[in-house]
């Protein structure tokens, strides 16, 4: 059913997770960073295992240390390298294995989010796993896939409610993996690489879809080249599949699409102002869907729908002209683009830098700044601070060096 083609250059993998001192991507850190890489089989080429004491402006989840079993003595170990140390050695490691396709579970909402701000925090490129050639992945992504187009290839487990589980430890545990020591994050590794095994042999041809679907240039092209394809997400522990046509993009991010669900009928659609296509984009059922083309979507051919797919409802006919009127329709196109633009009102810049990762990107100039930072002597350093001309980053260099040479202050 998926018609795929192996892709014509291979790359290598690596798998990687966080333990952390709790669930807020801006505020917690990371406590714990393990990686292995592997080639294009899957078969282990190296690994790393990391972990660091806690930063002194951080407070822990008591729940995450219940759920790491970190204690608070090692929090304060001083054996430990600090926090900026750690992110050094994860930085010049996770460069020196690059190119590669960075992947976790869950990565993609959490873990990614967290080594993104560690890097950010300590003065590094923030984007390393998806620029220079890398990409990023998500095993709980290709076991949604998998679990839908592949279902015989994978074992999801079910709770009490009949609800799919796809939660890392019992979905590898249903698996037939057994030695695995939850919420340490080399042992996550292995239960993560252990479903990507299974999943590459046991449903290549999902693996592959899922692969080409790691670069947002693969699914900006796939998606405006093909008329219809079938578009997946799991909400609430469900699969859920639309038949779809491109009908939009965000006019100033160029990850952001929408698509029109071929279920409903784009004639009442057509005329709609921006303000009304908001309230659409927002509405349930969604006759209009977002897609991000940097977070590996599931999608696949048109003939590849799953039968309780709702567009298959319609007659192929009609599904052809309702697509058409999508796509010879550039005026509806633009409007749908500048409503994904004002469907979330701006808000004034936090006031905590933390929280302004995504204000923009530092000059020219204060790249190399931030390259020498990490090269020269601590007391160097601080007129590195006073040269920069991002006060963000400034501020950041300022802080660096309060917590690892407060003396100099």
């Amino acid at each position: 059913v998926l018609k795929t083609a192996s892709p014509e250059a291979t790359m290598s993998y690596v798998f990687y997770d966080v333990e952390t001192t709790g669930t807020n991507t801006f505020f917690d850190q990371i406590l714990q960073f393990a990686a292995i890489r592997t080639d294009d089989t899957l078969k282990e080429l190296d690994r790393f295992n990391v972990r660091c004491r806690l930063l002194p402006h951080v407070i822990p989840s008591p729940r995450a240390l219940l759920v790491t079993k970190v204690t608070p003595a090692t929090l304060t170990d001083t054996n430990l390298p600090s926090h900026y140390e750690m992110i050094r050695k994860i930085h010049d490691t996770l460069h020196a294995w690059s190119p590669a396709t960075f992947i976790g579970f869950n990565s993609l909402k959490f873990d990614e989010n967290l080594l993104r701000q560690a890097l950010f925090q300590t003065l590094h490129p923030p984007y390393l796993t998806n620029t220079n050639g890398n990409a990023r992945s998500d095993v709980i992504r290709l076991a949604h896939a998998t679990s839908l187009y592949s279902p015989e290839a994978i074992t999801v487990p079910t709770n009490r409610s009949g609800r799919q589980v796809f939660q890392l430890a019992p979905l590898a545990a249903a698996n037939k993996y057994s030695h695995h020591d939850a919420h340490e994050a080399l042992a996550d590794v292995l239960a993560t690489l252990h479903l990507a095994r299974l999943i590459q042999n046991s449903a290549p041809d999902v693996w592959q879809a899922m692969d080409r679907a790691t670069t947002k240039t693969f699914v900006k092209a796939f998606v405006s080249d093909t008329n219809v394809f079938t578009l997946s997400e799991s909400y609430f522990s469900r699969m859920h599949s639309w038949l779809v046509t491109l009908c939009g993009q965000h006019p100033e991010r160029d990850a952001e699409l929408a698509v029109f669900d071929l279920f409903f009928n784009p004639d009442d659609y057509l005329s709609l102002t921006i303000s009304e296509l908001v309230e659409v984009l927002n509405a349930s059922p969604k006759p209009i869907r977002s897609l991000a083309a940097n977070q590996q979507p599931i999608i696949m051919p048109e003939n590849a729908a799953p039968s309780r797919t709702r567009a298959l409802e319609i007659s192929p006919a009609e599904r052809l002209r309702r697509t058409k009127v999508v796509r010879d329709n550039p005026d509806f196109q633009e409007r749908v683009g500048q409503a994904l633009a004002v469907r979330f009102t701006r808000e004034e810049p936090s006031p905590h830098v933390e929280q302004r990762i995504y204000d923009g990107f530092p000059s020219g100039g204060d790249r190399v700044r931030m390259k020498k930072f990490h090269q020269v002597r601590w007391d160097e350093r601080m007129d590195i601070a006073g040269q920069v001309e991002d006060p963000l980053i400034s501020t950041l260099a300022r802080r660096l060096i309060c917590i690892e040479r407060p003396d100099l202050l």
